[in-house]
């Protein structure tokens, strides 16, 4: 089971890399022009959604690697945020802006993944090792109250 938990830390952390990754190029795409690699621009998102969309996948990813480098305890909570607002921009775009016949299956998928991940980063022991307890239980609450 630690073998597996450990496997899945070190996905999390290569999806992270990954994400950042595809977010400045994708920036770098939008912002000047240039696409070193390939085109990652969808041209059925406007504008604003494009600046969005590349902000919030690059800030994912930068999020979850600065924080699990620096073991900030407040990691899963942002990611937490992070996952929210990436499922809300993907429901936006899943809705209102593509016609692929996979969209509907893609956008669950990728709420299933935000949920897994978080579910893990929160309840996982490796993860608590690694971050520090972020909740306040039983008697803690009742002495940060009387202090």
């Amino acid at each position: 089971m630690q073998r597996l938990s450990r496997g899945f830390e070190y996905l999390i952390v290569l999806a992270s890399v990954i994400m950042l990754g595809w977010g400045l190029l994708g920036s770098l795409e939008y912002f000047t022009g240039l696409a070193p690699l390939m085109r990652l621009q969808n041209a059925a998102f406007p504008p604003g959604m494009q600046t969005l969309h590349w902000i919030l996948i690059t800030a994912s990813g930068a999020t979850y690697l600065a924080g699990y480098v620096l073991r900030w305890s407040f990691t899963p909570i942002a990611m937490l945020v992070m996952f929210t607002a990436l499922a809300t921009m993907c429901a936006v775009q899943t809705f209102d802006m593509l016609e692929n016949p996979d969209r509907y299956r893609n956008f669950a998928q990728e709420c299933v993944n935000y949920i897994i991940i978080s579910i893990y980063l929160f309840r996982s022991k490796r993860m608590r090792d690694r971050f520090g307890r972020i909740t306040i239980e039983g008697g803690d609450r009742a002495s940060l109250l009387s202090a």
